[in-house]
């Protein structure tokens, strides 16, 4: 050979791997990138939450090769590529056998490609001609040179198609067959193995029966090379393939929605969500919502108290509903709470040393400026303790407590301890915010109320399994075990009462809430286990004449409860050591043990915090009222007597009285234990008579003798009784004087009770009628 030639060999040997390198570095493999795979979410126990598409629309759900099984790799190798460890990426030998049985029978018998060579082609298609094939084969050698060949093939597990959108075995094995490829049986393996031959023709959910044939044509050469006994195939020929899809899931597509941008192609989210409850609860809410007005929506939160973890989460009836305004999240949305954040203020008010749980509270008329609140029913009910003001959600105590605590401060604790009040454009915290005259989240309200079973500890919910736990105090321990006892002691609607003692093993202490124009119904409940939140009513703001908390979220928030409670044994929450239980005194509000006999009308068992005993509160309408005078008494016969009287020997006693704006309301017997006693005639004040209101009869009707004149004006006097006189209309304090003259002007018609009572606790009353 000459000199020349060996010069042009060596040119030609070293050019060759030079052209390949050169080749490898303008061509780079295209790798799939992220947007290949779908996004997926899990429950905590790891089953499919929700599925969003690739970029292509298709659903690929990256997988490694310790995640599927081994008998879906044997038969895959062993049909597909049983060399696949040993060649360099082609296997000239298939090629050469294919390429001969292609001329000889003039058609395809058996394929060529490799495994690698089939990723290639997944990675780069080519067209069906020899230089598409060429073009494969050296992606073949370049996948083998940058790649180890466990690589490869899980390339190949992730993009093989599988039939319509299907990419990868995972999307394969969880649609066909339900189930994770980690569990296949021998026959689901085989299935599987030869679906990427002809994904469209063989797909089982559309051609069951060429999918059958085809699979036992993988069994046959699975047991020509001995790979699996001939026990295990002929049980494998023995199942049936089956015309099943099983879709992507669709649970929670709202939380999915919100946790989207958190999730990596490479891995699936785990959400805290517990698979059955969230099933079962989006079932029993669809039930529901069927007996509710159309377009009605319904939210849910269930919370496990114990780490602040959502097991369930429901944001609306139905995501694809849009009568029902299915896609907007009622659990993130701001809404007028209503009665809800009692709970918080009671608790404030208790750390402030304002109240005990049985504190003297009244449920009257009252006015904050031009501000006059109402209960839910429109009544009175007069004196009532804390305890009965809460577990009855009257307004009007809330409004008084809230005046004295201040919204201000009531606005910062619940902003401090997570829940943020949204409030009108420049407005600020205000009285109506404890019923309503504010909108809350949900999600903030469910996670508040857990601290009532937490200590006291609040914190952001968690909705993924690796978010930290952040807590943070709403309130103190103390003021948390006691309002959960207040709520957890007062009788369920929905309970007959012999059925009262069944459920009194197991606490729950529940609010609802109503918003304003029956826009919004409310019901929260507390176990030791679980918080849960319910919110009915109209994502537009539509009112709902009719439906409120009590009669439309608290029979799904019990309903929801039960069900939780027969998954859990019965807890009690321990009492703190800054709770203790003292019996206190009405009217004083202070102890029995502190408290003369005579100042102790009436007893009951309170929950004190701190050792603190607060007394009765000042009567907002009246503050100056004493609740305590005292008077001279002759010894002889009990009669009051003139302090100034010189002949008449003297005792000193005091009497408790009830705040003024009680006295209306206020039973006989009552009424007889805070009165003061008659004069003694001996030594009594030159104007002793019993009080009485002159000037118009017991009832009276006026009427206005113009209908363009304002209505009339009241002018009444009164004889007897001592100074001060306290007039009250229909209940509320209006003026206090010292000289017996009152007047009142009329402002629209209707039926007025007027009741004059004078510093002895004596009174009188009349009713006028006032109409056009």
């Amino acid at each position: 050979m000459s000199k020349h030639k060996h010069r042009y060999l060596l040119i030609l040997f070293l050019s060759c791997p030079l052209s390949l390198l050169l080749l490898d570095i303008l061509y780079p493999l295209p790798l799939p990138s992220a947007n290949q795979y779908s996004l997926r979410l899990l429950t905590k126990e790891g089953q499919p939450l929700r599925s969003f598409p690739n970029a292509t629309g298709n659903w690929c759900y990256p997988i490694s090769l310790s995640q599927v099984s081994p008998r879906y790799l044997e038969a895959l190798l062993t049909y597909e590529d049983r060399w696949f460890w040993w060649h360099p990426g082609v296997n000239p030998l298939a090629l050469l056998r294919a390429s001969w049985q292609l001329l000889k029978n003039r058609r395809i018998i058996s394929g060529g490609s490799t495994l690698t060579m089939q990723v290639a082609r997944l990675l780069d298609p080519h067209s069906r001609t020899f230089t598409g094939k060429l073009k494969q084969i050296l992606r073949a050698f370049q996948l083998e040179w940058h790649l180890t060949k466990t690589e490869i093939l899980t390339l190949y597990l992730n993009l093989a198609p599988f039939g319509g959108p299907l990419e990868g075995i995972q999307a394969a094995s969880l649609t066909y067959l339900g189930k994770s490829p980690a569990t296949l049986s021998h026959a689901e393996a085989a299935l599987l193995a030869i679906l990427p031959q002809s994904p469209t023709r063989l797909r089982p959910d559309r051609n069951p029966q060429q999918a059958e044939i085809a699979r036992n044509k993988v069994l046959d050469r699975l047991g020509r090379f001995k790979i699996w006994s001939p026990e295990i195939l002929v049980e494998a020929k023995q199942e049936t393939v089956d015309s099943y899809t099983n879709p992507p899931s669709k649970l929670a597509p709202l939380l999915s929605q919100r946790l989207k941008n958190q999730v990596s192609p490479h891995h699936p989210l785990i959400t805290t969500l517990d698979h059955n409850l969230q099933t079962n609860l989006e079932t029993q809410l669809a039930a529901f919502a069927s007996e509710l007005p159309d377009k009605t929506s319904i939210a849910l939160l269930v919370v496990e108290n114990a780490n602040l973890k959502v097991r369930a989460y429901v944001g609306s009836i139905n995501f694809l509903d849009a009568q029902r305004f299915g896609q907007i999240d009622m659990i993130q949305a701001p809404r007028s709470p209503g009665s809800t954040l009692k709970p918080f203020l009671y608790g404030f008010a208790l750390e402030a040393g304002l109240i005990h749980s049985e504190s003297l509270l009244l449920d009257v008329p009252q006015t904050y400026g031009t501000y006059q609140p109402s209960n839910f029913d429109e009544g009175h009910y007069g004196p009532v303790s804390a305890r009965v003001a809460l577990q009855n959600s009257l307004n009007i105590p809330a409004v008084d407590l809230l005046s004295r605590l201040t919204p201000e401060l009531f606005s910062t604790r619940l902003r401090q301890g997570g829940i943020r009040l949204t409030l009108p454009l420049h407005a600020r915290p205000n009285l109506s915010l404890i019923l309503g005259g504010t909108a809350a989240r949900l999600e903030e309200l469910v996670s508040g109320y857990a601290a009532l079973a937490r200590k006291g500890l609040t914190g952001p919910l968690r909705f993924t399994e690796d978010s930290p736990l952040q807590e943070r105090f709403l309130l103190s321990a103390g003021a948390a075990w006691i309002i959960h006892r207040l709520l957890s002691h007062q009788r369920r609607p929905d309970l007959l009462e012999q059925q009262l003692a069944i459920s009194s093993n197991r606490q729950v202490a529940w609010k609802t809430g109503t918003s304003y124009g029956y826009r919004d119904a409310w019901a929260i409940g507390v176990t030791p286990q679980y918080t849960v939140g319910i919110w009915v009513g109209r994502p537009d703001g539509t009112p709902m004449p009719g439906y409120y908390g009590a009669i439309t979220a608290a029979p799904i928030l019990f309903n929801i409860i039960d069900g939780l409670a027969l998954q859990s044994s019965p807890t009690i929450l321990p009492i703190p050591p800054s709770v203790t239980q003292v019996d206190i005194c009405w009217p004083t509000g202070r102890s029995v043990h502190d408290e003369h006999p005579a100042l102790c009308h009436e007893h009951y068992p309170a929950w004190i915090l701190d050792q603190q005993i607060p007394p009765t509160l000042p009567d907002s309408a009246a503050p100056h009222f004493p609740l305590t005078t005292t008077i001279n008494l002759n010894p002889h016969n009990g009669l009051r007597v003139n302090a100034h009287c010189p002949t008449t020997p003297q005792i000193s006693q005091t009497i408790a009285r009830w705040p003024l704006s009680a006295y209306p309301w206020l039973t006989t017997d009552r009424l007889r234990k805070t009165q003061l006693p008659d004069w003694d005639p001996s030594c009594a004040p030159a104007h002793s008579e019993p009080v009485k209101i002159v000037g118009l009869e017991k009832t009276t009707l006026l009427r206005q003798t113009n209908p363009h004149h304002p209505l009339p004006v009241l002018s009444l006097s009164n004889i007897g009784g001592e100074a001060p006189f306290h007039w009250l209309i229909n209940g509320k304090v209006v003026a206090s004087t010292v000289d017996k003259s009152f007047r009142y002007q009329f402002k629209q018609p209707g039926q007025y009770k007027i009741t004059l009572i004078e510093q002895g606790g004596h009174y009188d009353q009349i009713t006028v009628r006032v109409i056009h």
